[in-house]
């Protein structure tokens, strides 16, 4: 058989990051996609490539219909097809409801709820028999944390696409899960949190520290590689906060 193949969106940095290299180790050929931190995407080629594994890195929008579609012909092209698709992209807006600035939410929708239909439309149509969709949301659904309303909104939409098509593949062979992160040590978690806060969310689980993004690439591994049981769910990987 061919190398398996996979497609990690937002794979330059964060949990993709470590997602897309966990994957190369894991014996993938790896696709990084990227929105524009070309550097940090060839890094994680590098990385990928110089510990023996296969790898390249395609600039794509996820919200963008031929952007993403030109991103799978990449994968195709280069390796013969696509067996994976993990989609980490997203960004994060954070307000009280009564302060919402409408234009951020309308950007981090268009990327966070539209980017999830327009790869998950994509992924449907190519990934092959065998395969495995993975998408992330937010355990702050369950933690309900004032000023995230915004975010965790899209990501209860990711999770209802991710469902519905779990059931619309039937038949294929193909599991579709959802990735939903606690606090976890990324750029996009830390940027704008004080000391105090950030110490007393890493207490919040009973583990007493926060995630990494090798949780959940570890997490994301088992789902595309021997979880072919594990199909149509939310799992909180979040060291236990509830």
């Amino acid at each position: 058989m061919s190398k398996r193949v996979a497609i990690i969106t937002g794979g330059s940095r964060g949990i993709g990051r470590d997602t897309a290299e966990r994957l190369g180790r894991e014996g993938f050929a790896v696709v990084v996609n990227y929105a524009g931190n070309e550097t940090e995407a060839r890094a994680a080629v590098d990385a990928i490539t110089g510990a023996g594994g296969d790898a390249i890195a395609v600039r794509a929008d996820v919200a963008e219909v031929d952007q993403v579609s030109a991103l799978f012909d990449a994968a195709e092209s280069a390796f013969g097809g696509v067996d994976v698709v993990v989609h980490a992209a997203g960004t994060m807006y954070l307000s009280a409801v009564a302060d919402i600035d409408f234009d951020a939410l309308d950007r981090m929708h268009r990327t966070n709820v539209r980017g999830t239909f327009v790869v998950g439309q994509q992924a449907a149509r190519r990934v092959r028999g065998g395969g495995a969709i993975i998408t992330f949301s937010t355990s702050v659904l369950g933690l309900r944390a004032p000023t995230y309303a915004p975010y965790a909104a899209t990501k209860g939409a990711v999770e209802a696409i991710t469902m519905i098509l779990a059931k619309e593949l039937r038949g294929r062979d193909i599991t579709v899960n959802t990735v939903a992160p606690g606090p976890t040590a990324t750029a996009l978690f830390l940027d704008g949190k004080d000391e105090e806060t950030i110490a007393n969310l890493a207490k919040a689980a009973p583990l007493e520290r926060l995630g990494q993004p090798s949780d959940h690439a570890d997490l994301v591994a088992f789902l595309a590689g021997p979880a072919r049981w594990i199909n149509g769910q939310t799992i909180r990987s979040n060291g236990g906060i509830v």
